[in-house]
């Protein structure tokens, strides 16, 4: 067996592992990471959910520089490899798919701009990725992680790796059961989380079904119905396939169709021979695996529910190509070509499962349904303050699908107040030098339901990769990080300069010249955000009362008579922005931050 030494191992290449890795490399760490699959990515490609789930705002704020990086390559790629049409030339925010969704794309796209992500941290020897690779042991003392067995799937070949950190960013926490690390699965009760809508028992085996995905080209006049597959009449039976209320093609609610949802290549965006017809991804809640749970169970379970669900999906191609009703009426469309190359499989369906729901860890803190919905936000328009914020994140509303062991999705639909990422959900108090990096963070069933999407797993993995190449730097522990004020500040400075916000000012994007001051004065507890709204005004003058507020914040700032009368002729000449940024530039000089 190999051994191997590296300042972190980050097990699993899903968005969480990749963005875990690419911010521990760019801060100095060397890095050793593993994928199940042959393709980096996680649900923007290995999972084939390449249509990405995001909140209202994301062009703006919201992301972190790196996932924005990330959504500008995919742009780039089709405006440099095809011939765009005249309408798409002239798009700023271009989607190749024009979509229900802000950005989608094919996922063998997602893949080829992850490794052009990756590349340079490979090329010099910073980085390390493993693929058809998975952690098999865990060797651990009480309270630290000595050293990781992973294990190659298509050689049987083991490799022995010690790591100074581990960040687990698989997509079911697969490093928690191995490590012996506390984790939840499943409903948790209203006993545990004293959450609203949290049910009276807890139902550990009730996790958020999951999905093959699949790509399909609509092909006028032809035909490529697939042979009935062998348990379609089973699963006719208990699962009704349905376009949920909407249309084929036709525009209905949301101003998009069936087609359109999740449409990754519009033909009408290109203008080149290559791209001639639309392609769209397939993932709906009819082809949802809410049959059984594939966590904790025996390997032969989970092979055959991974089967019927791969079943699943495919008879739900059939049914679209052979019964679903069409719009001008009669039924099925044969037209539907399913694109196995899109994918990059032999069978068309998703190289892995796209999974909703984790383990997840008991952590140091844990982020509930009352702290992010707006029923229990009311007045107020953002969640609740965090001093710990390593992160944002927002959607619609939870989202939950539905789940093994249960009919009820209790909490879901409801909308919710953007919120901050707390340090302490990616912490146990377990192991000092293991970090969440992914779905497995310490949200409950519920909140996880709006947890999982791509902006918010990209951030949690930045977080972590951030944190763990801070220790290394300093010598420092997580937890050592997560008590010491001075320290958590640092880490979050980190965070700020790198491009991740971590308080909700939709005026102050991350190349705004005041950004980082505004975001470290307001984690500071010196400036006072609008509970009425998401702005901070920048370009507003500063009232009397604000000023003596901010120069004056918590009384735990002191400054002396010459201070106070020259902070106060600086703001007759600064708006709000510029005065944070000198007020800022100010405490720094004197040490008062």
């Amino acid at each position: 067996m190999k051994k191997y030494k590296c300042d972190v191992l980050v097990v699993g290449g899903g968005l969480g592992g990749v963005s875990a890795a690419l911010k521990a490399t760019s801060l100095g760490a060397t890095v050793m990471m593993t994928e199940e699959t042959g393709w980096i990515g996680g649900q923007l490609t290995t999972q084939a959910v390449s249509c990405l789930d995001e909140h209202p705002i994301i062009e703006t704020f919201g992301g972190t520089a790196n996932y924005y990086d990330m959504r500008n390559r995919v742009r780039q790629y089709y405006r440099t490899t095809y011939k765009l049409s005249e309408k798409a030339k002239n798009e700023k925010l271009f989607n190749p798919g024009a979509s229900g969704k802000r950005i989608c794309f094919e996922p063998k796209v997602g893949v080829k701009v992850l490794n052009d992500m990756v590349k340079r941290y490979i090329t010099s020897g910073q980085l390390e990725i493993y693929y058809h690779t998975v952690a098999n042991k865990v060797i651990r003392t009480s309270n630290l992680i000595k050293s990781v067995e992973l294990l190659n799937t298509e050689t049987n070949k083991r490799t022995l790796v010690s790591p100074k950190y581990v960040i687990d960013a698989t997509e079911l926490g697969d490093l928690l059961p191995l490590a012996h690390i506390p984790y939840r699965t499943g409903v948790e009760s209203f006993a545990e989380t004293r959450e609203p809508s949290a049910p009276d028992q807890a139902i550990p085996m009730a996790n958020q079904g999951f999905t093959f995905p699949f790509a399909v080209e609509w092909c006028p006049g032809e035909n490529h119905t697939i042979p009935k597959p062998p348990l379609y009449n089973e699963i006719r039976k208990h699962y009704p396939f349905t376009f949920n209320g909407l249309k084929m093609f036709k525009k209905a609610r949301f101003n998009s169709s069936f087609w359109e949802y999740r449409r990754i290549v519009a033909a009408e965006n290109f203008n080149d021979p290559r791209i001639k017809r639309d392609i769209s991804l397939i993932n709906w809640i009819s082809n949802d695996y809410h049959t059984e749970t594939i966590i904790d169970q025996p390997k032969d379970t989970v092979d055959h529910h991974l089967y019927r669900a791969k079943q699943l999906s495919l008879s739900f191609l059939y049914w679209l190509q052979t019964e679903a009703p069409r719009d001008e009426g009669g039924y099925g469309y044969p037209e539907l070509k399913l694109r196995p190359d899109i994918v990059g499989t032999s069978d068309g369906l998703s190289h892995y499962p796209y999974i909703r729901e984790s383990r997840r860890i008991k952590s140091l803190s844990m982020i509930k349904e009352q702290d992010i919905v707006s029923n229990f936000n009311n007045g107020i328009s953002r969640s609740r303050y965090l001093y710990d914020s390593v992160g944002l994140g927002t959607y619609l509303y939870i989202d939950i699908h539905p789940c093994s062991h249960t009919k009820e999705r209790k909490g879901s639909g409801q909308t919710i107040r953007p919120f901050q990422l707390p340090m302490g959900a990616l912490l146990t108090s377990e192991i000092t030098n293991f970090i969440a990096g992914s779905k497995n963070i310490g949200t409950t069933h519920i909140t996880n339901g709006t947890c999982r999407l791509h902006p918010i797993e990209w951030t949690i993995g930045e977080a972590a990769g951030c944190l763990a190449a801070y220790c290394i730097k300093h010598n420092k522990s997580p937890m050592d990080v997560y008590e010491t004020k001075s320290l958590l500040k640092e880490y979050q400075l980190v965070l700020l300069k790198t491009g991740v916000p971590l308080f909700w000012y939709i005026d102050l994007p991350l190349e705004h010249e005041n950004f980082i001051a505004v975001q470290y004065l307001t984690l500071e507890g010196i400036l006072t955000p609008s509970a009425n709204d998401l702005y901070f005004y920048p370009n507003k003058p500063l009232t009397d009362k604000e000023l003596d507020h901010w120069i004056r914040a918590n009384r735990r700032i002191r400054f002396s008579p010459n201070h106070l009368a020259h902070l106060k002729e600086k703001a007759n000449h600064l708006n709000r922005g510029q005065f944070a940024q000198y007020l800022y530039t100010f405490l720094l000089e004197k040490k008062k931050l």
